[in-house]
């Protein structure tokens, strides 16, 4: 038999950790406006996301238990990785992953808050970057020391950490191809990038949305022209981009139409979204800063979940061709440009939803006008193989052990292309797809934030997780 974690020397080792070494990394860390490479095409220039993986690798290898490599892997004009390899008491190997490149600044940072500017407030460390994804790394090495302090036996550890998720990782699969000797074949993903429906309980994803990112643009005139000359006659661009719009989504429901973005939701994942609906209850819609009188899309939070885990929605995230409302003249203008942000069900191909979809905007267009549609990187969905009697009772006892409630389980809306990527290349692996980004947490927003209690929680549900894969699988 082998020997057992103690919870509370557990607790308080990660507890420990937490407070005296990954915090402070974690400041130093927001500090650094690593933009992922989409929003920063000078990033190697301008030297942020290299600050950023020496601040992450650095921590690291000062943490690193004996027989443990860190090593920064560049390929030539790639986002670099961190990769970390730790033998184990089994040749069965786990795969810990993160990511490090961050997502714009944005506006709308409360007062006295930043994206990169720290702060440590209500048990929460506000700022761009700390809970996506950059407390990844920490955690996962904190979660295998953990182990290691009490003599714990444990599988072959692989970290990989990588600098361009937020770009739609589109590095990571020439690294995958020339690490793949090195990284093995995965029994066991454990991917800290994801979300939580609260801070009660550990919440494990079953499903992740794909994306289509693209931008429309309608042109119509070689210049603009005065509004009272040509209203009436010069279809107007923002007019046609209407129409078009309303090929993809119902205008007033907002449901995605188009019929090849639309799936059979399994029967599995409804009674999930029935039963997390049912622990969420009216937060699984009132936890957006909505303003007052403004309600969600439906009434029942079991439609809202499977809304935003397994149905298409369209988002319009940037414009072009508008002009700034203080020097807008009356002027019928020559464009119109929108980026629009396309969410996919998870068992829908990205590629081929891109294809449609530039295919269905693109086609007849009204009164003759210049349409585009130039599609960046579409990322297809992910559905989790089903759960492993073992893991299943681990991820509940870890819940019950270091948070009190049973562990939960639901879809996500958001899209990691790595989880993708390695479905499709380790189908018979098991995964736990979790994460502190919980209610108010914003990530991609202002006022981003880590929830600190539920990081060192998350942190020792993980070491739980990789003890018991090694009494179960590796022994």
């Amino acid at each position: 038999m082998l020997p057992a974690m103690d919870p509370q020397r557990t607790a308080e080792f990660v507890d420990g950790v937490w407070g005296d070494a990954i915090v402070p990394s974690l400041i130093d860390y927001i500090r650094i406006p690593n933009v992922s490479p989409l929003f920063d095409p000078d990033w190697e220039a301008h030297g942020h996301m290299e600050q950023a993986v020496r601040c992450v690798a650095d921590w690291c290898r000062a943490h690193a238990p004996e027989q443990m490599e860190v090593e920064v892997v560049r390929l030539p004009g790639r986002t670099p990785v961190i990769l970390m390899e730790l033998p184990g008491d089994s040749d069965h190997t786990v795969l810990l992953y993160g990511h490090l490149d961050k997502q714009p600044p944005m506006d709308g940072w409360h007062d006295g808050l930043g994206p990169w500017e720290p702060v440590l407030r209500d048990g929460k460390l506000y700022g761009r970057g700390g809970a996506d994804d950059g407390y990844a790394a920490y955690a996962s090495l904190t979660a295998i020391n953990a182990l290691r302090e009490q003599g714990v036996p444990h599988g072959r550890c692989v970290v990989l950490i990588e600098a361009c998720e937020e770009s739609g990782s589109y590095d990571l699969p020439y690294y995958l191809e020339v690490l793949a000797e090195r990284i093995g074949r995965p029994e066991l993903v454990v991917c800290l990038d994801s979300g939580c429906g609260n801070y009660e309980q550990l919440w494990c994803t079953t499903s992740l949305r794909g994306l289509v990112l693209g931008t429309l643009r309608v042109d119509v005139l070689t210049e603009g022209i005065h509004s009272g000359d040509g209203g009436g006659i010069v279809p107007g661009t923002f007019r046609i981009v209407r129409e078009l719009l309303g090929r993809l989504e119902d205008g007033v429901s907002g449901a995605v139409i188009l019929p090849e973005l639309v799936v059979d939701i399994p029967a599995a994942r409804r009674e999930q979204a029935r039963r997390a609906a049912e622990t969420l209850g009216d937060s699984v819609g009132g936890k957006y800063p909505l303003l007052p009188g403004v309600v969600p899309t439906h009434a029942d939070p079991v439609e809202l979940v499977l809304n935003r885990t397994w149905r298409a929605s369209l988002a319009v995230t940037g414009q072009d061709g508008l002009m700034p409302l203080a020097t807008a003249g009356n002027v019928l203008r020559p464009h119109t440009a929108l980026k629009l942000s396309l969410r996919l069900p998870p068992t829908c191909d990205g590629e081929q939803a891109a294809a449609q979809v530039k295919r269905v905007l693109e086609a007849d267009p009204p009164y003759g006008a210049r349409v585009s549609f130039e599609v960046s990187d579409p990322c297809s969905g992910w559905n989790a193989p089903p759960v492993a009697g073992w893991l299943e009772a681990a991820l509940d006892e870890a819940s019950r052990t270091y948070f009190g409630p049973p562990a939960c389980s639901m879809g996500e809306g958001g899209t990691i292309p790595f989880m993708a990527m390695l479905g499709e290349r380790f189908p018979e692996a098991q995964y736990m797809i979790t994460g502190v980004l919980g209610p108010a947490s914003n990530a991609h927003g202002p006022n981003e934030f880590l929830h600190l209690d539920t990081g060192r929680r998350l942190t020792s549900c993980v070491a739980h997780v990789l003890a018991e894969h090694q009494r179960n699988v590796g022994a």
